[in-house]
C-alpha cells in the first residue's frame, strides 16, 4: 500500500541549485575535515582516526564525579608520566576516552595502570573514583594494513557498483549513481567527524565506521536503482515526454516506496543509537546520517546529474525520441 498517493511534487525545476549546493557542501566539508590545521584562522584539523588506523591503546573510563573535566584528567595523567595521552569526553558527563600511541605493553596492563593512576589522583576516602569501561590495543603494523584494506575495499565497491549499474541500465546511469554515492559517503563522513569533534558521540574513524560507509553504499545504490528502473520503464511508456518531466514523474511514483523503506530503517537505527551502547552507537549514527543523505541524493543529486549529463554532455533528451530524431 502506498504511503503517499498521486503526488505531483516538482523536484526538478530547482535541480541545478540543489546540485550546486550539494557539490559545494561536499567540497567545503572535505576541505574542513581533511585540510591542514590553520591556527591563525581558528580552524583545527577535525578528523580523528581511531586506533584501528593509528595504532596504540584506547581506554574508556567513567568517573564517579561527573563534574570531572578533560583538563583535570590530562593533568593527572601528565603527572603520572603519560604526557602524550589524548583525552576526549564523550557520551554522558564523566565519561572519557584516553588514547596513547606507541605502547609496548598489552592493552589490559596499560589500561589497568591508567585506572590505578587516576584513582590515586581523584579518589577520596578510599572510594573508587574511576571505573574501567573498556580497552583496545592495535599494533602499528596492523593499523597500516587495516588502512590499506579499507581504501581497497571502498575502491572495489565503487567499481563494482559502477559496472553493475552501467550494465543494468546505461553508462550515464552508472556515472550518476557514483556521483550520488560519493556525495552520500562524503556528507555522512563530514557530519560524523563534526559530531565526534563536538563530543556528542564517539565517532572516530574506525573499522566500525568503515562498515557503516560500505553499508551506506549498498543501501543507497538500491534506492537509486529503484528510481532508475522506474525512469527506464517510463521511457518506454512516454516516449515523447521531455527528460526533466519524465524524471520528475518517476520520482513522484517512487516517493512512497522511498519514504516507507527509509523511515523503517531510520526507526531501527535510532533505537541502536540510543540503546546500542558505545559499540553500536557510532555505526548506527553514521548509517542514520547516510540514509537520510542518500534519500536526498536519490532525488536531488543522482536524478539531477542524470538530466544534466544527458541534456548537456550527450546533447539528447532521453524519452523524447521524436524530438531528437527530427
Amino acid at each position: 500500500m502506498d504511503l503517499i498517493k498521486k503526488t505531483n511534487i516538482d523536484f526538478v525545476t530547482n535541480r541545478r541549485s540543489f546540485l550546486r549546493l550539494s557539490l559545494l557542501a561536499s567540497i567545503i566539508g572535505m576541505l574542513l575535515v581533511l585540510g591542514p590545521e590553520i591556527p591563525g584562522l581558528g580552524l583545527p584539523r577535525l578528523i580523528e582516526p581511531g586506533i584501528d588506523f593509528t595504532g596504540g591503546t584506547q581506554t574508556t573510563v567513567s568517573f564517579a564525579n561527573t563534574a570531572t573535566t578533560a583538563e583535570q584528567v590530562r593533568g593527572a595523567l601528565g603527572k603520572a608520566g603519560y604526557t602524550s595521552a589524548e583525552i576526549k569526553s564523550f557520551g554522558k558527563d564523566g565519561d572519557f576516552l584516553i588514547r596513547i600511541n606507541d605502547v609496548k605493553d598489552e592493552a589490559s596492563k596499560v589500561s589497568a595502570d591508567l585506572v590505578t593512576e587516576l584513582n590515586a589522583a581523584f579518589s577520596k576516602n578510599g572510594e573508587k573514583a574511576v571505573i574501567l569501561l573498556g580497552a583496545d590495543n592495535v599494533g602499528a603494523k596492523v593499523s597500516a594494513e587495516l588502512a590499506t584494506d579499507a581504501a581497497i575495499s571502498l575502491i572495489i565497491a565503487t567499481i563494482i557498483i559502477l559496472l553493475y549499474v552501467a550494465f543494468r541500465f546505461e553508462f550515464v546511469y552508472g556515472i550518476s549513481a557514483i556521483i550520488a554515492l560519493a556525495h552520500d559517503v562524503t556528507m555522512a563522513f563530514v557530519i560524523s567527524v563534526l559530531v565526534n569533534k563536538l563530543g556528542i558521540l564517539n565517532l572516530e574513524l574506525s573499522i566500525n565506521s568503515l562498515a557503516a560507509y560500505l553499508t551506506i553504499l549498498g543501501y543507497s545504490i538500491n534506492d537509486k536503482v529503484v528510481v532508475f528502473d522506474r525512469i527506464r520503464e517510463n521511457r518506454e511508456k512516454h516516449r515523447s515526454m521531455p527528460l526533466a518531466e519524465l524524471v520528475n514523474h518517476s520520482l513522484n511514483e517512487t516517493l512512497s516506496r522511498t519514504l516507507i523503506t527509509g523511515i523503517s530503517v531510520l526507526a531501527a537505527l535510532l533505537v541502536m543509537v540510543f540503546l546500542g551502547g558505545d559499540v553500536l552507537e557510532g555505526f548506527a549514527f553514521t548509517m542514520f546520517t547516510g540514509i537520510v543523505v542518500g534519500t536526498y541524493s536519490s532525488i536531488y543529486v543522482a536524478s539531477s546529474f542524470l538530466i544534466w549529463y544527458t541534456e548537456r554532455v550527450k546533447h539528447k533528451n532521453v524519452g523524447a525520441v521524436a524530438h531528437t530524431e527530427a
